[in-house]
């Protein structure tokens, strides 16, 4: 069961009330967001594209602007290096179209998931060199390539990195006078291990003073064509800066990043901008998915755009995907959205079966017990390992890797839990992978299989999480009466939107409601809709779209058997304290409030 916490964070609610003209509820929920000043409410609330940061605060932007005006105007070819995932395919678009439309003799190659692996690698140089480019700039990938880099220098090319991934370092034991200025007291230091790239663009590192480095590749991709657009006056560049926010917003949402600070804006702008795109892929992959234009949100990017061209890359080509987002006509864009849409279904299909196989291992192996759960499935298709283990990870709110036997030994992605810094955990033990990167929340890997279990015994051992890191955390925003909870109120919360990662949908509760009766929804009957009374008398619907058959076992359990059949057949009168979401649904035209129950006890 979840353990529940009810913000308590400090604020002058009333004042923001007042000069924001909002509810206090809003106000309080605005700290929850943890922001302090009034400057930062304002922001929040009414920001716009130009309150986000500039892009020359990137260390080595300068420089990066630089060297591809010189690579342009000596005709030298260029070549885009980007990823198989969402935030690649999309760093990659923004990247070369931003190059042709400068005038650069530019193309993009992106990596086969099972032949070529997570970015650079020695015959994506080789095949760079075969062609004759002269200049090669990463997205998305890049910072943890030092060998392949050096290679490519090597061969004279040119490298520019433009990251977001951790940067790789080492530990050292720093002993007295080592340090500059004679400093060192024997303690261990953290050094960085930078590519040695002409320019490294990546909030992440050390010197770099931009003020938020929890942005994805595409929106650094974004900000070095602004950067270039501002620098040559481009007008055609400039024109298209539209579009390629549409694309940065699409590979925020899709590398699940935090709808913070310049996310929120990113994503709030990018989506006003999809709901009217003229690319004629994205239009295509809303067409065939039946997703209306201008009810586009950050949901449809997020579980039905982004899979499809995540599918690409995991059961295919992810040039596919890029390919679509490149389509001149609406025949071509419909054909290869279909497939997408095909593949994305298969995908769907393997991945149940993968979880599935996941449960029975975790039940077989008795991994219940384990901190970090370290799951070895040779037969799963390798690009699925990543959406397992997230799924394992909701179940057990345990860190989990999830293992499969790849062309060259093991591959395998992680998915985190708060308070488990992945990234970090990996590099103690780093002795066991062939390679690895990634955030706090989530890594990559390769390795041995013959490793596969002693790294799973260091990892546990090396573990600090306790019991009560594991129970999961509900985040109440504000304890409210569903009664204080009227259309007024929903309306003001939509202020709030886009919801995602770091701005979650507010959360209220309320104890104590009367459960009166009940009856359940949709074809196979997996939701419900339940008529409660609060405590001030006023009967109110209540929406559950959780797993019914729990919540009926929940009541059985603490009532007595045979109550959530009594609840079913209007002979309720359950006492339950809720959590749930304010909100307002529009069906067949008619909208109206909506109360959903996310949580229960």
């Amino acid at each position: 069961m979840e353990k529940w916490y009810v913000a308590a964070k400090k604020a002058d609610f009333e004042a923001w009330a007042r000069r924001f003209h909002i509810d206090p509820v809003l106000a309080r929920i605005l700290r929850n967001r943890d922001l302090t000043t009034e400057a930062e409410v304002e922001r929040f609330l009414m920001g716009k594209l130009e309150d986000c940061h500039s892009p020359w605060l990137l260390k080595d932007m300068d420089r990066a602007v630089e060297l591809i005006m010189e690579a342009v105007e000596e005709r030298s070819r260029i070549r885009v290096m980007g990823d198989y995932d969402v935030d690649g395919i999309c760093s990659s678009y923004i990247l070369t179209k931003g190059l042709q439309l400068l005038g650069a003799s530019a193309d993009t190659a992106i990596p086969h998931r099972i032949h070529d692996g997570y970015g650079l690698n020695d015959s994506l140089i080789e095949e760079a060199r075969q062609d004759g480019i002269g200049m090669i700039v990463t997205c998305d990938n890049g910072i943890a390539a030092a060998d392949q880099i050096a290679l490519a220098n090597s061969y004279g090319m040119k490298v520019i990195v433009t990251d977001h991934h951790e940067v790789p370092f080492e530990t050292a034991e720093v002993q007295d006078g080592e340090e500059p200025g004679g400093g060192g007291d024997g303690r261990t230091v953290r050094r960085e291990l930078l590519p040695p790239a002409l320019a490294v663009i990546d909030p992440k590192q050390e010197g770099c003073s931009y003020p938020f480095s929890g942005i994805c590749g595409g929106l650094i991709a974004y900000k070095l064509v602004c950067a270039l657009a501002e620098k040559t006056g481009c007008g055609e560049l400039t024109d298209a800066l539209g579009e390629f926010l549409e694309f940065a917003a699409l590979a925020t949402v899709c590398d699940v990043m935090e709808l913070r600070d310049e996310n929120r804006i990113v994503v709030k702008e990018g989506l006003r901008c999809l709901k009217d795109t003229r690319n004629k892929g994205l239009q295509a992959l809303m067409q065939v998915n039946g997703i209306e234009p201008e009810r586009l949100d950050v949901y449809h990017l997020g579980f039905i755009i982004g899979p499809c061209l995540n599918a690409t890359g995991r059961l295919d080509t992810a040039v596919r995907a890029l390919e679509l987002l490149q389509s001149r006509t609406k025949a071509e864009a419909m054909s290869a959205a279909t497939e997408l849409r095909e593949l994305n279904d298969s995908r769907k299909n393997l991945t149940q079966r993968g979880v599935e196989q996941a449960e029975r291992l975790i039940r077989e192996k008795h991994m219940e017990g384990d901190k970090v759960m370290v799951i070895f499935l040779p037969e799963v298709h390798e690009s699925l390992a990543g959406i397992i283990a997230g799924r394992i990870r909701e179940h057990y709110n345990h860190p989990v890797f999830l293992l499969t036997r790849g062309e060259e030994g093991v591959k395998g992605s992680g998915r985190s839990v708060e308070g488990y810094h992945m990234y970090q955990a990996m590099t103690e033990v780093k002795q066991y992978f062939t390679k690895f990167g990634g955030h706090a929340m989530a890594a990559g890997l390769s390795m041995r299989e013959e490793d596969v279990e002693d790294l799973r015994r260091e990892l546990n051992a090396r573990c600090a999480l306790g019991p009560e890191d594991f129970v999961p955390k509900i985040h109440i925003d504000v304890p409210m009466p569903m009664d204080y909870g009227d259309e007024g109120l929903a309306d003001q919360l939509e202020l709030l939107e886009p919801f995602g990662v770091g701005n979650p949908k507010p959360l209220f509760a309320q104890k104590e409601l009367v459960f009166l009766s009940g009856y359940k929804m949709g074809a196979n009957k997996t939701c419900a809709r339940y008529k409660v009374r609060t405590q001030q008398g006023a009967e109110r619907q209540l929406v559950y779209f959780g797993d019914v058959e729990a919540f009926g076992s929940f009541l059985d359990e603490k009532f007595g058997a045979g109550s959530q059949n009594a609840l079913y057949g209007a002979r309720g009168g359950f006492l339950v304290s809720v959590a749930y979401q304010l909100g307002k649904n529009t069906y067949k035209g008619r909208t109206e409030l909506q109360y959903v129950m996310r949580y229960y006890l």
